[in-house]
């Protein structure tokens, strides 16, 4: 439950860094988008499995924050099979118009993968290699660190680690969008590596439908457990 708090303060702690910054007459305006999708089995197996997304940002000429979470919860025959939640934080400093310096910090649990939990914190550099009014293509890298703890044994693995991001968005029409972000957390132990893919149409000015694959790897899990999760999913997007 601590953990949980710090979380969630370190979340809440961290836009308040751009509100210092925005004149009083000029009101940050966030954006973002939330998601939820569901999928009901019923007959020979009886299974749920409920997915859901959140992610808000806010830049400006010389801060960027993003932050977010996203929840997957499964059932099949009243057993439970998927339960992970995940929070993230970054803010970056604005060098120019192309360049920048982030911190990031994220947490993940999960009740059926090799580690139980993973905190990792970075900071390091970023780079804006595509910015145009259809394509956005920026890069992360740097320094951190992860804690994680094995799943049901009291084994904590905590490492120093290489932050590596791409974010990729391509707007091809007035309704019909691509998003793709690649996370690599890179350690002596175990590499962490998740890409999030996901093509979006929009039915409303705010609502859309998006259809996503999620690619989770790790280098290093315990015996009897697969190092490669995928996640497809159909979900309504909601714009903010």
């Amino acid at each position: 439950m601590p953990k949980h708090l710090l979380t969630l303060g370190l979340l809440a702690a961290l836009p308040l860094s751009a509100l210092a910054e925005t004149p009083a007459d000029a009101a940050p305006v966030w954006s973002g988008t939330g998601e939820l999708g569901l999928a009901v089995s019923k007959g020979n197996t009886d299974s749920e499995t409920l997915v859901g997304k959140l992610a808000m940002g806010y830049e400006d000429a010389t801060w960027r924050h993003a932050l977010g979470a996203s929840f997957l919860y499964g059932r099949s025959d009243d057993v439970e099979n998927a339960y992970r939640y995940e929070f993230f934080a970054d803010s970056g400093y604005n060098i120019n118009d192309h360049s920048y310096l982030f911190g990031s910090i994220r947490n993940e649990r999960d009740h059926f993968a090799s580690n139980e939990y993973q905190w990792t914190t970075a900071l390091g550099y970023g780079y804006e290699a595509i910015e145009s009014e259809t394509t956005r293509l920026s890069f992360e890298i740097g320094p951190g660190y992860r804690w994680a703890k094995l799943q049901g044994v009291r084994i904590h693995n905590n490492e120093a680690i290489v932050r590596g991001t791409m974010d990729f968005s391509h707007q091809f029409t007035a309704t019909t969008s691509l998003h793709d972000a690649l996370l690599v957390e890179a350690g002596g132990d175990n590499t962490f590596i998740r890409n999030d893919i996901g093509l979006k149409v929009k039915m409303t000015e705010a609502l859309a439908l998006k259809a996503g694959l999620e690619t989770r790897h790790n280098t290093d899990v315990l015996p009897g457990t697969k190092k490669t999760d995928t996640l497809t999913t159909i979900n309504v997007a909601y714009d903010f």
